[in-house]
């Protein structure tokens, strides 16, 4: 093969291998950015889940009884945390209340065939019982912003920020989605899978708990990460 052929046939192989460049609009996680410091909620926990615990939305309720125990559960093949759906409608809390962090997410939903409107949420500075709750809403149609209710001028309030959204970057169920919220200070800020989707800047909350939802699909979580920032 002559020189000038066998160079051609090197760059176009580097070619087809070499993943696609990332778009002029996207920007690495803060775990791609900064891999030092991150707490492994599901690996520290371990199989049983210590240090999570399950609340029921909406608070005061009482969680359903399906007779199979709790619907979250860590799979000893993979490590993910999974989430049946069939518990009913509670959130799984990690038992540490947090200031200034990133709370790094990575799940997908379980395709169910013929069916839509997948739902689940991450939650981050909600109260212990959640009454106060700030949740990133995950979805297949539509997610990829904050709602929730939150005190403003000390009144609790419902917000959503879901017109914010200039396009939808959650991928379908069956694909890994990676949601990154950050709170610092009075700004609370969402990224999804390469730019931020949604920001508050007006959090009454200086701290509260991170979590997980359930709300009746399939969903299971992987690197569930925390990172504490300081002032």
């Amino acid at each position: 093969m002559r020189p000038q052929t066998a160079l051609a046939a090197l760059v176009l192989a580097a070619t087809l291998v070499s993943p696609p460049p990332a778009r002029a609009d996207e920007t690495p996680s803060a775990l791609e950015r900064s891999p030092e410091g991150w707490r492994d909620l599901i690996a520290d926990a371990g199989p049983d889940l210590k240090g999570w615990t399950r609340g029921p939305i909406p608070p005061g309720s009482t969680p359903k009884s399906t007779g199979k125990g709790s619907q979250w559960s860590v799979d000893p093949k993979t490590g993910y945390l999974v989430c049946r759906g069939d518990g009913g409608h509670e959130w799984l809390r990690w038992d540490e209340e947090v200031g200034d962090a990133v709370y790094h997410v990575e799940w997908r939903f379980t395709p169910v065939p013929g069916k839509r409107g997948y739902n689940s949420g991450i939650y981050a500075r909600n109260s212990a019982d959640a009454r106060i709750w700030h949740q990133a809403q995950t979805g297949d149609a539509s997610g990829g912003f904050l709602f929730g209710e939150t005190p403003v001028d000390g009144k609790l309030t419902r917000i959503n920020l879901a017109k914010q959204l200039k396009g939808n970057r959650v991928k379908p169920a069956g694909e890994w989605n990676t949601f990154e919220i950050t709170c610092k200070g009075k700004d609370m800020s969402l990224w999804v899978n390469g730019a931020v989707t949604s920001d508050f800047d007006a959090c009454e909350v200086p701290k509260g708990y991170v979590g997980l939802e359930a709300e009746g699909w399939r969903i299971e979580f992987r690197n569930v990460k925390l990172k504490t920032l300081g002032r």
